[in-house]
């Protein structure tokens, strides 16, 4: 609806996203409208079961080209997505669910985990995260404030 549409906040293509249950460090987000889900570079990422519940470790790393800020994370698998990433090539990865802060936005996304060097941004966040909450500006950046 049209009314929908209104109520949207404008981000920028990148925006500083905090992921609350993982760390408090801010991480630089390429918002990717072309992508369906969100991706987050997670290294270190090993599964492993607890009390029959597939469960997935790994090291968030929220600064760009550092391991300043790494922490090692543990959290539930809700599922696991094959995704294919621009330079064509799928994989299968872990979906785990955590609160993103942006701006004033708080709300629960769905990310898959991958062990990418090669992205440029740590995170980058989907349509299925995006889609009714922001309209995402490719002009500019950090619209959502610190």
């Amino acid at each position: 609806s049209s009314d929908q549409h209104i109520s949207e906040k404008i981000a920028g293509w990148r925006e500083l996203v905090t992921l609350a249950d993982l760390t408090s460090i801010p991480i630089i987000a390429k918002l990717d409208t072309g992508a369906r889900s969100s991706a987050l570079h997670a290294p270190r990422l090993k599964t492993f079961e607890r009390e029959g519940q597939s469960w997935v470790r790994f090291e968030i790393r929220p600064k760009q080209r550092s391991r300043a800020g790494a922490t090692t994370v543990e959290l539930p698998v809700v599922g696991t997505r094959k995704v294919t990433s621009s330079n064509g090539e799928s994989e299968i990865r872990p979906v785990v669910r955590t609160m993103c802060k942006m701006g004033k936005s708080r709300w629960q996304i769905e990310i898959t985990l991958t062990k990418r060097y090669s992205m440029s941004y740590r995170l980058l966040l989907g349509r299925s995260a995006i889609r009714g909450r922001f309209t995402v500006s490719s002009l500019k950046s950090y619209l959502q404030g610190p």
